[in-house]
């Protein structure tokens, strides 16, 4: 079995990671919850580290969807970009698809 990973601590916590580090991690804490082999303290600890990776990850989705353009013809027929925006609700069928 591999050896687990402590979560973060200190200085190194605070540091920004690219979303496929945070998205891993977040998959590691996932399954170690989920093995039920942890102490009660360590879960505790796993959860609050989860919910930080978690709410990073959704930071870094906002950001990203507010950079998205899409790309059109102007009056004059040249190309011009504008915000892309899904206009997707909750429970939508669009939903957590792409939209092409």
């Amino acid at each position: 079995m591999a050896a687990k990973k402590g979560p973060a601590s200190g200085a190194a916590a605070e540091t920004p990671v690219a979303f496929e580090q945070a998205m891993e991690r977040l998959e590691e804490v996932a399954e170690e919850l989920e093995s039920g082999e942890l102490s009660l303290e360590d879960s505790l600890k796993r959860y609050e580290e989860g919910m930080k990776l978690s709410k990073q990850l959704t930071n870094m989705l906002d950001q990203a969807e507010k950079r998205i353009e899409k790309l059109k013809s102007g009056e004059d027929g040249e190309p011009e970009t504008e915000p892309f925006d899904l206009d997707l609700k909750p429970g939508d069928p669009g939903e957590g698809r792409l939209p092409f």
